[in-house]
């Protein structure tokens, strides 16, 4: 039993809005979503509702709460869904909504994101004075001398040491030395 109370939510403090504060007992929740309470407790063993409780335990119901019962009782009487069927339908309903949550959550962060690569192009625009971020000129230098190298017969280089085949003495520090030196 104390497993299944520390499941519940607690009545009290000032989370959430209006449809969020527990302040309906059993019997009245019951009548606005136009069930008996017994049917309530129903729910609340199958899963489907978790009432807040007061220190004293008492089960108390928030404005969400009465709106989720009505909609289970639209299911089951007007659509002919079963209990189990309810219940995923109210799971599926509550994952949707985590991930609308989610995407919007990422959706402002690649926003916020893309303001500061942008901030940070204008910034490196205004200290370079050029619209390019690597001047043109730089990026065609680069790739002619890579061009060059390997019109040669080269070895393509990664950094300042030569990667590829050698001259038969593989790894060695002396076939690399001779290797950088030939350039």
């Amino acid at each position: 039993m104390a497993k299944r109370a520390a499941r519940y939510r607690r009545v009290g403090g000032s989370e959430g809005g209006a449809e969020e504060r527990a302040v309906y007992i059993i019997s009245v929740a019951a009548e606005l979503a136009g069930v008996h309470p017994q049917t309530l407790r129903i729910y609340e063993r199958k899963g489907l509702l978790t009432p807040a409780r007061t220190a004293g335990n008492t089960r108390r119901y928030s404005q969400r709460d009465i709106e989720r019962l009505q909609t289970i009782q639209r299911l089951t009487q007007n659509e002919g869904v079963n209990l189990a069927g309810v219940k995923m339908i109210v799971e599926m309903e509550a994952e949707i909504e985590r991930m609308r949550r989610r995407v919007e959550r990422l959706d402002r962060e690649l926003e916020a994101a893309r303001r500061r690569l942008s901030e940070e192009v204008e910034r490196a625009r205004l200290r370079h004075g050029r619209a390019e971020i690597i001047p043109l000129s730089t990026l065609r230098r680069m790739r002619a001398q890579v061009n060059a190298g390997l019109s040669r017969g080269g070895v393509p280089r990664r950094g300042p040491i030569a990667v590829g085949p050698s001259d038969g003495h593989s790894g060695s520090k002396a076939t690399m030395t001779t290797e950088i030196e030939r350039r």
